[in-house]
């Protein structure tokens, strides 16, 4: 069950903070409406980290789509300096 709460629960921010958890945000609510979502930081890298993954991978189908060459193993590894 999502965690949601008026946004005037911030005048105790301690306790709002106290209920946030990896996988667990807080949506704060203005005027009965959904206004403001409050993560854990790690939720939120992780989120950022699949959002740059999909964008590389449809960077990726795009480029099979318009016929664009493979990459090597070799220039793989040489791109990413390994």
């Amino acid at each position: 069950m999502p965690n949601i709460k008026p946004v005037s629960d911030l005048r105790n921010y301690n306790d709002v903070l106290k209920s946030i958890s990896v996988g667990k945000p807080v949506f704060l609510t203005k005027n009965g409406r959904g206004r403001f979502a409050i993560v854990d930081i790690e939720e939120y890298e992780k989120t950022q980290a699949t959002i740059k993954l999909l964008s590389k991978l449809l960077e990726a189908e795009k480029a099979v789509q318009n016929g664009d060459e493979w990459l090597t193993n070799e220039q793989v590894r040489e791109s990413l300096g390994l």
